[in-house]
């Protein structure tokens, strides 16, 4: 081998290295790194405006965490099929942020916090502007939340950072929370202007609330297909 090839391959090598090693600073299977990003997006949260009466705290799900590493690891620089956004409970929803440098998740969730100054609320984006990843971020009942990050070294962008919300959020039509004053439709169970009271199961349809007001829930079909219309008075739905 000659003196400049081994040099090129000693210089690939190397880059690999440090690479991985700055990876290591970023991977979600650090507790305090999951901390931080749940924390921040809590911050997001709660600081909304308009102030928002029915926005859930949020909490790391290792299920959705599997999910987005899963994804992240694949290199397609781009989101994931519906199919691959699911958990026990519920689909997700996802943001995506590509980097050429090991940025931290602070500068990941920033970015999709940028996006705020092209939205109003109650009018949705302004301008033309992007807002998805904004809205997905502070919807109100999107409280499970995982995240993956992964080297991609043969993309433009070599770092590639996907996170999950579960349930998923940006419906067509809907506002991402309701407004009011921070915890007003969850006064008992409020954590620093957020709610701690999520409903665990998600409706298969739409029209459950009718569903449920016609035929009740003692009716076997209406439990199977509306168990938050029917299990979660009281709480965050």
């Amino acid at each position: 081998m000659s003196g400049c090839v081994f040099a090129v391959v000693l210089l690939v090598l190397l880059q690999g290295m440090l690479s991985s090693g700055q990876l290591v600073k970023i991977s979600t299977s650090n507790l305090a790194v999951q901390q931080e990003i749940v924390d921040h997006h809590d911050a997001v949260r709660r600081g909304v405006q308009p102030t928002a009466k029915n926005m859930l705290e949020m909490s790391w799900n290792s299920e959705a965490a599997a999910n987005a590493q899963s994804w992240a690891d694949g290199c397609s620089m781009g989101h994931s099929p519906q199919a691959r956004r699911t958990i026990t409970s519920s689909g997700c929803g996802e943001n995506i942020y590509l980097s050429s440098e090991p940025d931290s998740w602070i500068s990941a969730v920033n970015s999709w916090e940028s996006e705020v100054k092209n939205y109003k609320y109650g009018y949705g984006p302004v301008d033309g502007g992007v807002v998805g990843h904004y809205t997905q971020m502070v919807w109100y009942r999107s409280h499970d939340l995982g995240c993956g990050v992964a080297y991609c070294p043969n993309a433009p962008y070599q770092y590639f950072y996907v996170c999950q919300y579960c349930p998923p959020g940006n419906y067509q039509y809907a506002h991402p929370y309701a407004e009011g004053p921070s915890c007003g439709d969850c006064p008992n169970d409020c954590d620093d202007k957020l709610c701690t009271n999520p409903c665990t199961v998600v409706d298969k349809f739409g029209n459950c609330a009718s569903l449920k007001s016609k035929w009740g829930c003692s009716n076997p079909m209406i439990g199977k297909w509306c168990p938050a219309s029917c299990q979660c008075e009281g709480k965050i739905n």
